[in-house]
């Protein structure tokens, strides 16, 4: 039997995390098994584990690789093809290992100018970016206020913004400003400061058309800086009620987003979009990968690469 290495939770009941010899997982004639080259870091991979689990279980939910084989029922793609991918609460296991079984729904073509760290870190910033976008519904001259504007999904967010015409503000700490604003924001605060809400007001005018609360506990804030009958979109999951004229929701999911992801990554491998990967991490290094991003303190996205 032939097997691999993977971050695995070893239980239901305890959130730890370590390495451990697995099987390779056996694909259906639906799937297909990729060679992972590099998978992305998110605050919840340790958590998204499916209720129907059998541990030890490979966490993780996205990456990048090569197709090493495929199921019958698969016409799509090819053994040897560069593919980006996600794994999100599969019951054989996600993405942190050296093989992954993906479903081909899942899977984008990774163009040649990008290297596997890069495809990595795509599929879930680019997806909620891009569902952001569709929730926050903003037009050209349109205001929108980001909280927690200096990480992997407020990074594209700003750059999407900025390509549409909506004049943008965010949210971290003072030693991002400067690299946020060469992404295309208008406007930095730092949310240390007791008057932002205030700064982010006067910047406005009468407050922002909408605000995207990134950063859990961020929801209620942003209420503030909205104008009456504006919006607050959060990623967070932040469970508000509308108040002074503000509507909240969270971002959806939408299958045909998928479309858009694959434009998407073609314009980061064209350069049109910057894709902001702070750490590359060696594969042994994964779980001070994992508690770095889990202190949600980071500049664009880490990444881990497994051994060849």
């Amino acid at each position: 039997m032939k097997t691999m290495k993977a971050f695995v939770r070893t239980n239901a009941t305890t959130r730890d995390v370590e390495i451990t010899d697995l099987p390779v997982p056996t694909i259906e004639d639906d799937e297909v098994l990729v060679r992972v080259e590099a998978f992305g870091v998110g605050i919840h991979d340790r958590y998204y584990i499916p209720k129907d689990a059998e541990f030890p279980y490979t966490i993780g939910v996205e990456g990048a690789g090569r197709i090493a084989e495929l199921g019958s029922q698969v016409n799509d793609f090819a053994v040897g093809d560069r593919v980006i991918f996600t794994t999100v609460m599969q019951s054989k296991g996600g993405a942190w290992a050296e093989y992954a079984a993906v479903k081909p729904a899942t899977l984008v073509p990774m163009p040649d100018q990008l290297t596997f760290q890069e495809g990595a870190a795509i599929p879930v910033p680019v997806k909620t970016a891009l569902e952001s976008m569709r929730a926050l519904d903003l037009s050209e001259g349109d205001s929108l206020f980001i909280a927690g504007a200096s990480g992997a999904i407020g990074t594209l967010v700003i750059q999407l913004a900025a390509a549409r015409g909506i004049h943008a503000a965010g949210s971290a700490s003072a030693q991002n400003h400067d690299y946020m604003t060469s992404l295309g924001a208008d406007k930095t605060v730092d949310y240390h400061d007791t008057d932002w809400q205030q700064q982010i007001r006067e910047w406005s005018g009468d407050g922002v058309t909408a605000a995207l609360a990134i950063q859990p506990g961020t929801g209620k804030e942003c209420i503030h800086v909205v104008k009456n009958g504006g919006k607050v979109v959060t990623v967070s999951g932040d469970q508000l009620a509308d108040e002074q004229g503000v509507t909240v929701q969270q971002i959806g999911h939408h299958p045909d987003t998928q479309q858009d992801v694959i434009q998407l990554t073609k314009d980061i491998a064209d350069e049109k979009i910057t894709l902001v990967i702070e750490n590359d991490y060696p594969f042994e290094q994964g779980l001070d990968a994992l508690e770095k991003t889990e202190t949600r303190h980071a500049r664009g996205k880490s990444v881990v690469t497994t051994p060849n």
